[in-house]
């Protein structure tokens, strides 16, 4: 995959602005901040957000892909300062279980997601190398 930020832009802060990349694609439906037995691991965003990385990560290690192969993400979230409140820790998570690997992407905040206790959910796109 090439990342794709123009010359003259500054460095986005854990995204890139574009990806290009060819290869076997892999979408992963939203995740929430659910175990394996489907409970809720936390009432804590940020601890919703890790379960989030673990649970996309396990679904593509099933494909055999890791984090270096997602080239997207969307995700939703319930409330805007549970968000930027927890950002430090994110960061922390993100480099944890995913290193150093900035896909694109956007979050939108939304009313609700089917799962009430569920505070984000994130959608993923991975491409292999041919």
């Amino acid at each position: 995959m090439k990342v794709l930020n123009p010359e003259n832009w500054p460095r986005p802060k854990g995204y890139s602005n574009g990806i290009e990349a060819t290869g076997r694609q892999i979408f992963v439906a939203g995740q929430i901040g659910w175990d394996e037995t489907e409970t809720i691991v936390s009432g804590d965003f940020a601890d919703q957000f890790e379960q989030v990385l673990k649970n996309t990560l396990a679904v593509l290690a099933e494909a055999g892909a890791g984090p270096e192969h997602i080239a997207r993400m969307t995700g939703y979230i319930t409330d805007r300062q549970a968000y930027l409140d927890a950002a430090p820790k994110l960061g922390a998570i993100w480099k944890k279980l995913m290193g150093k690997n900035y896909p694109v992407m956007a979050f939108v905040i939304v009313a609700g997601l089917i799962e009430p206790r569920a505070l984000i959910e994130i959608e993923t796109t991975a491409v292999m190398p041919d």
